[in-house]
């Protein structure tokens, strides 16, 4: 794969303690160092326009001078430092750079693969939270749609957090279509199945909620029977995975199942999909907070688009992912 890269992303520094280290991106470059067909890029075309797009004037402007005086705690869990807005211009840069390779025929082995930090899908258009500071995901997807020929843009979300602020800025938009799997009842606490969008986003919105436990089966049967047929019906330009790896089995912030294998299978599917319907394909770094199952599930995506084949993992899915799919079909979606 390609995969983006910007030195500055390091320059993040959370602290010794938070999370959302600069680690992640140490941890994925070590795992992928034996690895065939690893490009590293370091995009630079910040996508402005798309930034002021999606984000805020004044906004922008306060992260901007919160960082220049040093930074510190924006929220409780959300911190900066001086080298932050240089970080999160640079992550935001590589998703636009990822949506481009992508529409731009890049595919197989040359998949892009944003590894941007700090990472972008709980900051909605006037604030940072979760981590974040600028929402990587829609700026690529705004940037996708600033192209000539691009109408649509699909945005499939896998991290175990609910994308609250991806969801927000597309809410009343009918040009983009957003699905989120996600923890219920995990942080930010958004993300119910009755949210579907408003005005003429209505129905472009998908959240499935799945319950504490879930894991392959319930995320594929889901893929298989409810985003598939919908993302098929909405014939994007571009899919873009908001690609966090904490629904892993083993990572220490969620209660979810998904194995590294899952991860594999899941993006073998997503590119099928992509195939199916001529729309490019990118990934988004988002969480992921146990070094090994992140840069585990990177690699696990990198040797599969590099042209390994998936596991086969086609148990039937859980009480709770069933009653999930069960809801989700009686409200039409995966039908229409």
């Amino acid at each position: 794969m390609k995969f983006g890269y910007r030195e500055i992303c390091l320059e993040h520094d959370t602290g010794s303690r938070h999370p959302e280290s600069p680690d992640r991106l140490r941890a994925i470059q070590r795992t992928l160092a034996d690895s065939a067909n690893v490009e590293y890029v370091p995009a630079t075309a910040i996508p402005r326009d798309a930034i002021w797009a999606v984000h805020d004037h004044d906004y922008l402007e306060d992260v901007r001078q919160f960082c220049a005086n040093g930074g510190g705690n924006w929220d409780a869990d959300t911190v900066a430092v001086e080298a932050t807005w240089d970080a999160a211009v640079a992550s935001a840069t590589l998703a636009a750079w990822a949506a481009d390779e992508a529409l731009e025929g890049a595919d197989g082995c040359e998949t892009p693969f944003s590894l941007g930090r700090p990472p972008g899908h709980h900051a909605v258009e006037d604030d940072a939270m979760g981590f974040c500071f600028l929402n990587n995901a829609a700026i690529a997807a705004e940037h996708a749609l600033r192209r000539d020929g691009v109408d649509r843009v699909a945005i499939l979300d896998w991290d175990v957090h609910h994308g609250n602020g991806t969801q927000d800025i597309f809410y009343d938009r009918s040009d983009v279509y957003y699905a989120s799997f996600h923890e219920e009842g995990l942080y930010p606490g958004t993300g119910d199945v009755g949210e579907t969008g408003a005005d003429a986003g209505r129905g472009r919105t998908l959240n499935v909620p799945f319950p504490s436990g879930s894991g392959d089966a319930d995320y594929l049967a889901v893929h298989r029977e409810v985003v598939a047929p919908e993302f098929e019906n909405f014939e994007p330009d571009l899919i873009i995975v908001s690609a966090g790896f904490d629904a892993h089995e083993n990572d220490p912030i969620s209660r979810m199942l998904v194995s590294t294998a899952g991860y594999g299978v899941l993006a073998e599917r997503v590119h099928e999909l992509a195939d199916r319907i001529d729309a490019g394909l990118a990934f988004v770094l988002e969480g992921g907070y146990g070094l090994e199952t992140l840069s585990a599930g990177v690699r696990e995506i990198h040797e599969v688009l590099n042209g390994e084949h998936a596991d086969s993992i086609e148990p039937a899915p859980t009480d709770g992912g069933q009653n999930v799919l069960d809801s989700l079909v009686y409200q039409g979606f995966g039908s229409r």
